[in-house]
């Protein structure tokens, strides 16, 4: 193999840039040409794409975002987009590809080896933490310190103005966030999709709270859960509570990535290199027990990654 190709799609997620990063400087050393492509899938449809070497990455592994860039690409969607892609590679003399994101950017990733026969790897580029296969994704460490600093902030003016907080955070099928971000903060309800709490229950826990003498509680809603922040605020409101909401939205996607995620993502972009070369084609690599692990991946949407349970028992024992 003589020339790869990377590219990032999807959500971006701090940590991509890391691992952009590694993909290149693992595969140049090995003697490798890599081929960046622009705005993911669209970019590949439309060829643009540059080779990059070492010095073309330098200063990004401290950066967020993509330097990348990122889009959806309906176009990619039908078999007649996937060709138009598969053409521009060939022309680029791509052999195999190199392809970070989540889960429907797997789907194309794997579509792609599927229909044209490309040699590709995928690595876990998410901050939802979703994708069976890893115990972490890149991206998912530096969500969860950013919002757990915006929740922190909200508890100062929670506990100054004897308020109860309903703080909904990203995870539209996944609650990996919200639990993580529920248990460092001492929330007392976190709602999720995976298991959603019935919202007479949290009103429960709240009329439980206000009993015990708390003047100040939290309520940590995944953004999947049914009704969303907004629901639960006003099932919290009707019950007679003074409330207020926060969404925190795409902020949780930005910034600078902390250490785990800088971490993880070049142990992964080195593996991937090595996967290319050692023949491995259409898995994902990641981590699993502090291991690099390898995992098909239609197995990577097709099983479900549930959320730790102990977890789960520790936000209503460390609550009372």
């Amino acid at each position: 193999m003589k020339r790869i190709a990377v590219f990032t799609s999807g959500g971006d997620a701090p940590g991509m840039n890391a691992a952009v990063r590694a993909v290149v400087r693992a595969a140049t050393g090995k003697g490798i040409e890599v081929v960046g492509i622009m705005r993911g899938f669209q970019g590949m449809i439309e060829g643009d794409m540059r080779l990059l070497g070492p010095r073309d990455v330098a200063n990004t592994i401290q950066r967020g975002g993509t330097v990348l860039l990122t889009a959806r690409s309906k176009d990619f969607r039908n078999p007649e987009g996937r060709a138009k892609a598969a053409e521009q590679l060939k022309k680029w003399d791509v052999e195999g590809v190199v392809c970070i994101g989540g889960d429907g950017s797997f789907h194309g990733a794997h579509f792609l080896h599927e229909e044209h026969g490309f040699h590709v790897v995928g690595l876990p580029g998410t901050i939802d933490n979703d994708l069976y296969g890893t115990d972490y994704t890149i991206g998912y460490f530096t969500a969860v310190d950013t919002a757990l600093d915006c929740i922190d902030k909200l508890r100062d003016t929670g506990a100054s103005h004897e308020r109860i907080f309903v703080v909904e955070v990203m995870g539209r099928h996944a609650g990996f966030i919200a639990l993580d971000v529920g248990i460092a903060s001492g929330a007392e309800e976190v709602l999720i999709p995976e298991h959603p709490t019935p919202i007479d229950e949290v009103i429960q826990t709240l009329k439980d709270s206000e009993a015990k003498g708390k003047k100040s509680s939290f309520v940590i809603v995944a953004e999947g859960y049914p009704g969303g922040g907004q629901g639960v605020q006003d099932a919290i409101e009707a019950a007679g509570f003074e409330s207020r909401l926060t969404i925190l939205g795409h902020v949780q996607r930005g910034g600078s990535p902390k250490a785990e995620d800088r971490i993880l993502a070049s142990r992964l972009g080195e593996a991937a290199v090595c996967a290319l070369l050692e023949g491995k084609n259409d898995v994902m690599v990641g981590v699993t027990n502090h291991d690099i692990s390898y995992t098909p991946l239609a197995d990577t949407w097709e099983k479900r990654k549930d959320v730790n349970a102990h977890l789960r028992s520790c936000v209503k024992t460390l609550s009372v």
